[in-house]
C-alpha cells in the first residue's frame, strides 16, 4: 500500500492530489551534495562526454522510487516538464511516474503513455534512465504487437533511441522470446557507441540463459564485426574455459559443449 493521505467519501478512497512543486521540493530535501559530486563522474558528464551538462541532486535510487510512487498520479503535462529538466533525477522520477502509470493501464490508455514515451526519447538521455523505463513501457506494450517501432529506432542517429530498441527486448527474453533480442543485436554490431556495446552484450547474455546454443552460434556467426566489450558482456555466464575459448575465435569446441547442455 502506498503511504498516501487519504480521506473516505461515500466509500471511496480518494488520493489527495499532489503537485509536480511538491515532488520537486522534497527530490530537492532529499538531495545530498557528496553523492552529487560522484554522479556528475560517474554519468560521464564533462564535455564532450555522452551525458555533457547533466545536473544531480545526490539521491539513491530506491529513494526516488518512493518519492515517484507518492506521485504517481501526476498529469502527462507535468511529467512532461521533469523531462524538460536538466536536473537528472527530475527525469529520473518523471520516468518512474510513466513506468507505474503504465502498469495500471489498459486500451487506450496504454496506447497514449506509450506514444507520449515515444515522443520524449530525447530526454530519456542518459543510461540509466532508458533501463529503468524501456524495457517496462516500450517492450511490455510491443510483447502483443508489432514490433516494427523497435526496428526504427535500432536505425535511429539518437544514441537513447538505440540502446532503448535493444534494452526494450528484456520484456520479451523475461518471457522465453529472444527472436527480436538477437535481430536487433544484429544491426547494432557495428555501433560505435560504448553505451550500445554494453547494452547489446547485456541483452545477448540475457537472451543466451534461454539457449546457451543460440547464443554461441550468433556470437560465432558474427565474431569478427562484434564489438569486444560487447563479446566479453555476452558470454560472462559461460565458464572461464569457455570464454577464453570464444575471444579467441576457437567454437567448435564450445558448441559441442552446449549442445549437451
Amino acid at each position: 500500500m502506498l503511504d498516501l493521505p487519504t480521506s473516505m467519501i461515500g466509500g471511496n478512497r480518494n488520493r489527495v492530489k499532489r503537485t509536480r512543486r511538491e515532488l520537486e521540493r522534497e527530490l530537492a530535501a532529499a538531495a545530498n551534495p557528496e553523492r552529487a559530486k560522484s554522479s556528475v563522474w560517474f554519468f560521464k558528464t564533462g564535455k564532450g562526454e555522452y551525458g555533457e551538462g547533466d545536473r544531480f541532486l545526490g539521491i539513491t535510487v530506491p529513494v526516488q522510487r518512493k518519492i515517484a510512487l507518492r506521485y504517481r498520479d501526476l498529469p502527462l503535462d507535468d511529467i512532461a516538464r521533469l523531462l524538460a529538466s536538466k536536473i537528472h533525477e527530475h527525469r529520473f522520477v518523471a520516468l518512474e511516474i510513466l513506468v507505474a502509470q503504465y502498469e495500471r493501464s489498459s486500451g487506450a490508455d496504454s496506447e497514449r503513455l506509450f506514444n507520449f514515451y515515444l515522443e520524449q526519447t530525447a530526454r530519456v538521455n542518459n543510461w540509466d534512465l532508458v533501463d529503468t523505463s524501456a524495457p517496462y513501457i516500450v517492450g511490455e506494450h510491443l510483447r502483443e504487437r508489432s514490433r516494427d517501432t523497435l526496428y526504427e529506432l535500432a536505425r535511429s542517429p539518437l544514441v537513447w533511441e538505440r540502446r532503448i530498441a535493444i534494452v526494450a527486448t528484456f520484456s520479451f527474453i523475461k518471457h522465453g522470446e529472444t527472436r527480436d533480442t538477437y535481430q536487433i543485436a544484429e544491426i547494432l554490431l557495428r555501433d560505435k557507441h560504448e553505451l550500445i556495446h554494453k547494452a547489446t552484450g547485456w541483452a545477448l547474455r540475457e537472451a543466451g540463459k534461454a539457449s546457451r546454443a543460440d547464443l554461441t552460434k550468433f556470437i560465432a556467426k558474427h565474431y569478427g564485426p562484434m564489438n569486444r566489450t560487447t563479446l566479453r558482456y555476452a558470454i560472462e555466464h559461460f565458464s572461464p574455459e569457455e570464454r577464453n575459448q570464444i575471444l579467441a575465435g576457437n567454437f567448435l569446441e564450445v558448441s559441442a559443449k552446449v549442445a549437451h547442455r
